[in-house]
């Protein structure tokens, strides 16, 4: 069941959904591009409310239908269904509401960088993209390489790639921080399990409205050959661009394209999400009432799940998650540990 919280706010935003309505029927010049944004904000909360309050009256009257016995199997079917309809609507409308704001319905960009473990790290780090990438086809989302950098013996020193799809940030978010992998490597002839860690970033796409000023005087953009793939065209061509925002030492390269200015836009872009963070996370900082963050203050050096692959676990140790269907999950099966994790949220705003 929804909290009894969160009931009153949607029944307060049904409230003012239907007075947006009436001030745009019968006062057409009042602010109306404000009025519009907002009744577009609210709508879809609305919407998802009325169905699940819906949901919710069918089942009980269904549930008074089983004292006749001719109609009780055909009523507790449908309330089954009814039911399953109403669960999915609760979820929708917890991952609404454990929201950052605005934030949660843009575009993404996601980065994956090898920390401690060598080889292995950088393999892990493109296990943990190609699981990303599969969660996102899944999604029928679209992933773009930003940048990448191969790793000696396989797999991905780094790795940034935007991702494009409605609520790709929102969904996602949670996903920063240190990954650790326990398994054996490849080249291990003893069978020792190594551990090793991959950090993952997980950053908003900046929108127009971000104010986050950024002149061109507090920028250095540098060209250079770029060092990856690319045939004879990258080794005589300054293709490749890196950006530094002075002011904050914020550096970004990216050579993944033959056109500079392909290069310099993408690097632009990354250059605006890291500073978008930066500003999100010093903000929430400065906030006391701020409920605690399900990726801890955003380090990078936070340790947030664990894989396992000889006992096959997933460990996620911000909620005490553990499922033991690690081969799946590496396919981009992630909803469960997803939903898990907007579920403690969620659980934690109830407690507040």
């Amino acid at each position: 069941m929804l909290a009894s919280w969160l009931q009153k706010k949607l029944e307060t935003d049904e409230h003012r959904l239907c007075d947006i309505e009436r001030q745009m029927t019968e006062e057409p010049g009042t602010e109306w591009q404000a009025l519009s944004k907002e009744y577009g904000k609210l709508l879809s909360p609305v919407e998802k409310f009325r169905r699940w309050r819906e949901a919710t009256e069918k089942i009980h009257e269904l549930q008074e239908m089983n004292s006749d016995p001719e109609l009780a199997e055909l009523a507790r079917e449908e309330c089954e269904q009814t039911a399953t309809e109403r669960n999915i609507l609760e979820k929708e409308l917890r991952r609404l509401f454990t929201s950052d704001n605005d934030n949660d319905e843009r575009n993404c960009f996601l980065e994956i960088r090898a920390a401690v473990g060598g080889n292995e790290s950088c393999l892990f780090a493109g296990d943990l993209f190609r699981m990303y990438s599969r969660y996102a086809e899944s999604r029928s989302w679209r992933m773009e390489i930003v940048s990448q950098t191969a790793g000696e013996a396989g797999g991905r020193k780094e790795i940034i790639s935007r991702i494009i799809g409605h609520g790709a940030y929102g969904v996602l978010r949670r996903e920063s921080g240190a990954h650790r992998v326990q398994r054996v490597p490849e080249t291990e002839s003893q069978g020792r399990v190594h551990t090793s860690v991959v950090t993952v970033a997980v950053m908003a796409e900046a929108g127009a409205d971000d104010n986050l000023n950024i002149v061109s005087s507090d920028l250095r953009v540098e060209t250079f050959r770029s060092s990856g793939a690319g045939g004879q065209h990258v080794n005589t061509t300054d293709s490749a661009v890196r950006i530094t925002h002075l002011p904050t030492g914020t550096v970004v390269e990216c050579q993944d394209d033959r056109s500079q200015h392909k290069n310099r836009e993408r690097a632009m872009g990354v250059l605006h999400a890291r500073i978008g963070e930066q500003k999100r996370r010093e903000r929430h900082e400065k906030e006391a009432s701020e409920r605690r963050s399900l990726v801890g203050k955003g380090e990078r050096s936070d340790r947030i799940r664990t894989y396992n692959f000889p006992q096959g676990r997933l460990t996620d140790h911000r909620i005490g998650l553990t499922l033991y269907k690690l081969p799946t999950i590496m396919e981009g099966e992630i909803d469960e540990v997803l939903d898990a994790l907007t579920d403690f949220e969620y659980g934690e705003m109830c407690d507040d």
